[in-house]
Order: structure tokens, then C-alpha cells, then sequence
């Protein structure tokens, strides 16, 4: 089967995904919080961003590849963390560890992932980046980051936009709770799903297995706790300017701080002495009155110097050109690559970065642009 013929587009992907997973499983990935308007408002923001047509720039080969954080990636997009994403398809984690080190580009660990940066480390590329949910303890914080080095982590990624448990209200009425428990509604749904429930059943029911080394710190607090929520809300604190410095301080590798969207915070983070930015909404997946990243993109780019990394909303190689146009040196991708396990299993991910790849070179054609660089400023900017 030709799969640039079969699934020409990450919405194919979505398609089959959605037929492979089972219904709480599927709302729990595809989901947002509130009435979803974050997640439209980050497509149509994009659709917004609009691009010349070049014409009589003869033939020409695009180069992909981009300098970021010191390094020449081959590619200029990675993969975004995912919490619980061995929940989504069985091995997730492990899956698109291997996937990056084949691509050469980035992988990021959720702290509430179904396997543990150690499970991970034999899978681990050159580019390993682990994101932390901040916990409260300090202790706990230090064997953390311990353990990320340890496994090949050179890069910790803060995420500062989850201050609070959102409430994610067609997750809740998906069924799923923490950690899953597989009622007789929801059993009827893994029953139509063979290739999902096979691999769960091999690999045991996922659970987060690095927030679950710590449970003992929070012995008998679990009771009462929303759907959405899960022991690491009870683990982990809202993290304030005290906080980044404390992990600026204790962390030797690069440092980023994940869910920025205010203009105003980006020169105190650069004077905290973070790497880099990363631009998001969360995939509308927090805060339904919130921005797009795209929106606010420009005057962040013109209010730091430093690397700015872009996602939320992408559903395709021209998203990622928009992005980079605007002043992102780098863009990540969550939810695609789980539609991409979910439609083909572990031939997913490669498919997915080919079609990614396809494009942005055809794109970019459209454009005059042979590298990342000749991008030319949007003709609209949303």
C-alpha cells in the first residue's frame, strides 16, 4: 500500500486513528477544554497567515534543515510531549523515542508518561528533551532531574501553562478516569479495537509509571479527585519566577519554558536565563479564551532574542512554514504523531515526518524559498 496515496494528510491520519482507538481513549487525545473555541481559533488564526506565490525562480532543491540551540537539526519540527501517551496507542513513549533517533530530531518525555526516562534511554536518540510537571518537593524535583540526565536527557523543558487541572469536559463525559479503569461501557469499546487492545493486554494497563515512584509521598490523598486529575496534581505545585530560577540553577543543559503566550514575560525569562521559548496554548487544551500562538508570535520575536519553538493548531508542512515566517526557529507537534500510531502502529511517525516533509518542499516551491532561511515575511499577519 502506498501511504502517501492512502494517508496524503495528517487529517487521514485523524480519520483511521479515531476508527483504531477506543471512544474514551479518543476523547481523552482529541479533546480540548470548554467549548473547544481555543482549538478552532488556532486554525483559523493560521489560515490566516497568508504567503506570496513566487513565480520564474527556475528549479530549485529546498534544504530543511535549521540551526537550533547550537545544533543543525535535519529537520526543522519535533515531537511534543504527550501526557499518558502509552494510553493512546500501547508504547508510545518508546515508539517515538526510536522514530526520533531515526529522524535525528527531538523527543520529548512527558513527566506523566506511561514509561520512565529510564524505560526510554535504550530508544533515546542525540536528541532527548524531558518535560517537567514541577513538582512541590524538592527532593523529589532533584531525583527527577537526576534521573532525566541519567537517561540521556539533555534538555528540560518547564511547562508553566497547567497551573490548575482543566476541566475537559468531552473527556469527562468520554468516561476516562485516573488511572483507567476499564468499566463494562468502556470494555464494549476496546472490543472494536483489536490492535489497541492486544497491545495494552501485552504491555499491562498504562499508568503513569514515574509519578507512581513517588506515591508515597501523597499515600491517602487520592480520594476525590476530578477525572482529569491524577496523583501528579498532588505531586507537583504552580511553579512561580522563584521556581525557574531554582531549575536554572540545578539543571546543566538547556532550559525552556513551555506556554508562554505574554509579551511581557519574555525578557524577564531571558533575563532568568532560559534557552528558550516554547509558544503555546496548550492546543486549547487549558484555557478556552486564550490566544494562538500564532497572534502573539511577532511581538514575542521582537521582544527576545531568544529561540523561540511554535506549536498549537499545526496540521501540516505550510503551518510549519507560517511559523517559522513569523519568528519560530522551531515547531513541535503532539496530537499528530499519536493520530499517526493510531492509524498505522509503529509505521506511523516516519510516514508522518515524510508527509511533513513533502510538504513543506512543495510549499516552498510555491514560495521561491530554498532554504529556511530565504522565508519571506507573510503578506497578512493575523
Amino acid at each position: 500500500m502506498d501511504l502517501h496515496t492512502a494517508y496524503p494528510a495528517i487529517a487521514d491520519l485523524r480519520a483511521a486513528a479515531k476508527r483504531r482507538i477506543p471512544h474514551f481513549v479518543w476523547e481523552y487525545l482529541d479533546s480540548a477544554t470548554g467549548n473547544e473555541a481555543t482549538k478552532a481559533h488556532n486554525r483559523v488564526k493560521l489560515d490566516e497567515v497568508l504567503m506570496m506565490p513566487s513565480i520564474l525562480h527556475g528549479e530549485m532543491a529546498a534544504d530543511l534543515s535549521c540551526d537550533f540551540l547550537g545544533q543543525t537539526l535535519p529537520l526543522p519540527f519535533g515531537i511534543a510531549p504527550v501526557g499518558m501517551s502509552g494510553l493512546i496507542w500501547p508504547d508510545a513513549e518508546r515508539l517515538l523515542a526510536r522514530a526520533a533517533a531515526d529522524l535525528g530530531i527531538p523527543y520529548t518525555l512527558s513527566t506523566v508518561a506511561t514509561r520512565t526516562p529510564e524505560d526510554v534511554a535504550p530508544h533515546l536518540g542525540a536528541q532527548g528533551w524531558f518535560q517537567m510537571y514541577p513538582p512541590r518537593d524538592e527532593g523529589i524535583r532533584l531525583d527527577m532531574l537526576k534521573r532525566a540526565k541519567a537517561s540521556g536527557f539533555h534538555t528540560l523543558v518547564l511547562t508553566v501553562d497547567v497551573p490548575v487541572a482543566s476541566r475537559r469536559e468531552r473527556q469527562l463525559r468520554g468516561g476516562l478516569r485516573q488511572p483507567p479503569k476499564i468499566t463494562p461501557r468502556l470494555l464494549a469499546q476496546v472490543a472494536r479495537c483489536p490492535a489497541w487492545a492486544m497491545g495494552t493486554a501485552r504491555l499491562g494497563m498504562p499508568r503513569m509509571r514515574l509519578m507512581d515512584s513517588y506515591a508515597d509521598h501523597v499515600k491517602g490523598q487520592t480520594t476525590g479527585l476530578s477525572s482529569t486529575a491524577h496523583v501528579g496534581y498532588l505531586l507537583r505545585t504552580s511553579p512561580d519566577w522563584d521556581y525557574v530560577h531554582w531549575l536554572r540553577d540545578n539543571w546543566q543543559g538547556k532550559f525552556i519554558v513551555k506556554g508562554v503566550l505574554n509579551v511581557e514575560n519574555a525578557p524577564a525569562l531571558e533575563a532568568a536565563g532560559v534557552d528558550a521559548l516554547w509558544l503555546s496554548n496548550h492546543a486549547g487544551r487549558q484555557f478556552d479564551a486564550a490566544p494562538a500562538p500564532i497572534e502573539v508570535l511577532p511581538q514575542v520575536r521582537k521582544a527576545t532574542a531568544l529561540p523561540l519553538i511554535f506549536d498549537s493548531g499545526i496540521e501540516g508542512g505550510l503551518d510549519i512554514l507560517r511559523a517559522l515566517a513569523l519568528g519560530a526557529d522551531f515547531v513541535m507537534l503532539g496530537r499528530a504523531w499519536h493520530y499517526a500510531l493510531g492509524a498505522l502502529g509503529a509505521a506511523g511517525p516516519a510516514h508522518l515526518a515524510d508527509m511533513l516533509r513533502a510538504d513543506m518542499i512543495a510549499n516552498m516551491g510555491q514560495i521561491g524559498a530554498k532554504d529556511l532561511r530565504q522565508l519571506s515575511r507573510p503578506l497578512y499577519i493575523p
